[in-house]
């Protein structure tokens, strides 16, 4: 049965993958090419999830392995973060908060430009709540709030610095938002994901 669930798994994420193909591709028109692999990943790794709650099935994995999955997505989110088109203006930056989720939500921009900006701002960060507690155990709560905080200001600091992406405080907010879903989410991955010490 698990083989059957993982193949089920692996089918079906890609068939989505390549359904939606076309969406994937027009990312390619503001972001760099490595968004595809990014995309990939994170709708492999969901459906897989997906598949084995549905099948109540368990899938042991060790931390090593877990750390080499995250460090990939985490240089794949860089490469998104800190290699944008050079044609794009990134001097200005956003104290107020919800001033730009209001913009996208009232249409002030593409569509596609608001939904992709919207949910990978939150859903890129999922993982990186999750992640943290299989890897840590018992981690503080001063810990848990305080160190996405702290990346997620480094990061919009960074951008604003080197000119490579706006530094805006909605981004922080959604940021932050996308890993404390990956806390509320981790008791459900835990009935799936069981991590192995070596």
């Amino acid at each position: 049965m698990k083989n059957k669930a993982f193949w089920l798994s692996l089918g079906l994420s890609q068939l989505l993958f390549v359904i939606f193909l076309p969406v994937w591709l027009r990312l390619l028109s503001y972001l760099h090419p490595i968004v595809l692999i990014v995309v990939w990943m994170g709708l492999t790794i969901i459906v897989l999830f997906v598949v084995y709650f549905v099948c109540s099935e368990t899938l042991r994995i060790s931390k090593t392995i877990l750390k080499s999955v995250m460090g990939i997505y985490s240089f794949g989110l860089f490469v998104l973060l800190f290699f944008r088109p050079a044609n794009q203006d990134y001097s200005q930056i956003n104290y107020i908060p919800f001033k730009t989720i209001m913009s996208f939500l009232i249409g002030n921009v593409n569509f596609l430009v608001a939904f992709y900006n919207l949910a990978a701002n939150i859903f890129l960060f999922v993982p990186f709540g999750m992640a943290a507690l299989m890897l840590y155990k018992n981690p503080s709560s001063r810990l848990l709030l305080f160190v996405p905080v702290i990346v997620i200001l480094m990061i919009e600091t960074t951008q604003h610095i080197t000119r490579c992406g706006s530094a805006d405080m909605d981004d922080l907010i959604l940021n932050l938002l996308g890993v404390w879903i990956g806390y509320l989410m981790y008791p459900f991955v835990q009935k799936v994901v069981k991590i192995k010490d070596h």
